[in-house]
């Protein structure tokens, strides 16, 4: 009889409401700590943007900040800076998140700002031009002039797919953010930035009755517009595998990227799930099966990490998506060696199954590291908010320390077996550091 490891479940409670608008409302209250933690999630990522327009949705990420209906530009920043508290927003491939956390006391104030901004953000040629600048350096400090910049998150998406929206370039070509314009940001906020596509999320320190109250102020006013229809991102996996290489002028040694399509982690989650735990057992820990055999042993690879989604983002990401597997080697590494042994370690897994201990050690690792992420009220607001987002369960978060302890060893090798080269997406790093 299988082994499953003995984890529990959370208990953070729940509650759901729509407002007329449609805006969707998550609030799961926790009186241990005066402290609360707001998101407003947007179902818009970089998949959705448009051809001739890639990097918008993070540059319109940006704009969000620059002032909003009742408040000028900076004013949001001074708000919640002045209670105490702390603020940001992310794009991701299938969302946009904006959130706060404050003293309990300030809840008020941050759904206010969320609200002001919900209604519609200042969008001037001033703002939009000024932005444009700032994302532009960002991808100069970040991929353009740094070793190893964008590898694997924007060097394998184009390898692994051929629609637009799967592998485009979510940080953006300049040409495509010197030629956006104001008429474009204004489209763009009619059509993702409305109450119906999107979640209100509130953990921490409140009472439900009077945060509901607080709610209804703020955002029952925010005129209804529908969400878009959601796009069908899906497109058939690889048929043999791809392959590329490319030299980074900046990087010092060799690396070498992979990625293999996973079942739809919404549609087919009990399916999906046992990749997430494969990952782990892979490369988490000096014990992982990688780690033992390329890092200590072989000596082919410095480093190397395995996780799901492009982003890291694996129980806040839709289909398509993929587990992938990224090394740095040593000087004059050989990437051919190091997919071969991936290889041989896989086919070792398919035929002689885990060691004693070895599934449950990996799922107390995955259950701690879920458990430590929830502590925090923002580990609670902004993935209930994209959970209800996505699924419509944001009681999710408390489920998966326990969904993740119920995958089985006969799970593990299935996913493990599905793991074959001609399903395999590849890109290798040269070193032009020296050149």
């Amino acid at each position: 009889m299988a082994r499953r490891s003995k984890i529990p479940a959370t208990k953070y409670p729940v509650e759901r409401f729509t407002l007329d608008n449609g805006l969707r409302v998550v609030l799961t209250p926790d009186r241990s700590a005066p402290v609360v933690g707001v998101a407003v999630v947007y179902d818009v990522g970089i998949r959705s943007e448009p051809e001739g327009r890639t990097g918008f949705a993070h540059l319109f990420e940006h704009l969000m900040f620059q002032g909003s209906e009742n408040l000028e530009k900076l004013a949001h920043f001074r708000h919640v800076q002045g209670s105490g508290g702390t603020f940001n927003g992310s794009t991701h491939l299938d969302y946009t998140d904006y959130f706060e956390v404050l003293p309990a006391g300030a809840l008020e104030r941050a759904l206010f700002l969320e609200a002001d901004r919900m209604r519609g953000p200042r969008l001037t040629e001033e703002n939009l031009l000024n932005q444009i600048d700032v994302v532009k350096e960002e991808i100069r400090v970040n991929v353009l002039n740094r070793p190893y910049g964008g590898f694997p998150w924007l060097k394998l998406p184009p390898v692994m797919f051929s629609t637009f929206a799967n592998s485009h370039d979510g940080y953006g070509s300049f040409g495509d953010l010197d030629s956006a314009t104001v008429e474009d940001a204004v489209a763009f906020f009619d059509r993702y930035y409305a109450s119906g596509n999107a979640t209100l999320a509130v953990a921490g320190d409140f009472d439900v009755a009077e945060a509901s109250a607080m709610i209804q102020r703020h955002f029952g006013d925010v005129p209804a517009r529908p969400a878009p229809p959601l796009p069908d991102f899906d497109e058939p996996g690889p048929e043999a595998e791809r392959r590329d290489v490319y030299t980074d002028r900046l990087a010092p040694l060799p690396g070498v990227a992979s990625a293999w399509r996973v079942p739809d982690p919404i549609a087919a989650f009990d399916d999906y799930l046992p990749y997430v735990v494969l990952a782990e057992v892979l490369t988490d820990g000096e014990a992982s099966r990688l780690v033992e055999r390329l890092v200590q042993r072989d000596r082919s690879v410095t480093s190397i990490g395995g996780y799901i989604g492009f982003m890291g983002d694996e129980f806040q990401v839709r289909n398509p998506t993929a587990l992938l597997l990224q090394a740095h080697m040593p000087p004059g590494g050989d990437a051919e060696k190091v997919l071969r042994t991936v290889d041989e370690e896989l086919e070792r897994l398919v035929h002689d199954g885990l060691a004693p201990g070895e599934l449950e050690r990996t799922q107390a690792r995955i259950a701690t590291h879920l458990l430590r992420d929830t502590d925090a009220v923002l580990g609670r607001a902004l993935p209930m908010a994209v959970l209800e987002l996505q699924r419509g369960r944001p009681e999710l978060l408390n489920e998966l320390p326990k969904l993740v302890g119920e995958v089985t060893e006969a799970q593990i090798v299935t996913a493990a077996a599905a793991l074959r080269p001609d399903r395999r997406a590849t890109v290798e790093v040269l070193p032009g550091a020296a050149q």
